[in-house]
């Protein structure tokens, strides 16, 4: 019997606009009994920063944050690149709870399990 798929969402931007689409459709994914995973990368730990995430919001939206909290909530499973914690100088940083931090491979291990896989 094969694995219960996934889809893979990689956040691998600080932009505030760009924070909402993968969280959303997680949550949809949630919905859906589709597991989820949310992967940051890059640029996009900037938004795991304690305080980052509150500070966005945009539209009729909830705060980032919030919508990160639903997701968790719902079981959508958080993940950060050790890789790209390195690459920003943060050797020792204290990100939002929740979020697991996770070697380079782990994206590719991902990536290849996952029944889609969605970037942002």
């Amino acid at each position: 019997m094969s694995e219960k798929k996934f889809i893979l969402y990689v956040q691998t931007s600080d932009a505030p606009e760009r924070q909402y689409s993968p969280l959303v459709l997680a949550q949809t994914a949630k919905a859906m009994d589709i597991d989820a995973r949310v992967y940051y990368l890059g640029m996009g730990l900037k938004i795991l920063l304690p305080g980052a995430a509150e500070a966005i919001k945009m539209g009729s939206f909830p705060t980032v944050k919030e919508m990160m909290d639903k997701a968790m909530k719902m079981g959508v499973e958080f993940y950060v690149c050790e890789a790209s914690k390195q690459m920003l100088g943060w050797e020792k940083v204290v990100l939002i709870p929740g979020i697991k931090i996770v070697g380079a491979g782990t994206l590719n291990d991902f990536a290849l399990d996952a029944g889609a896989a969605m970037w942002f």
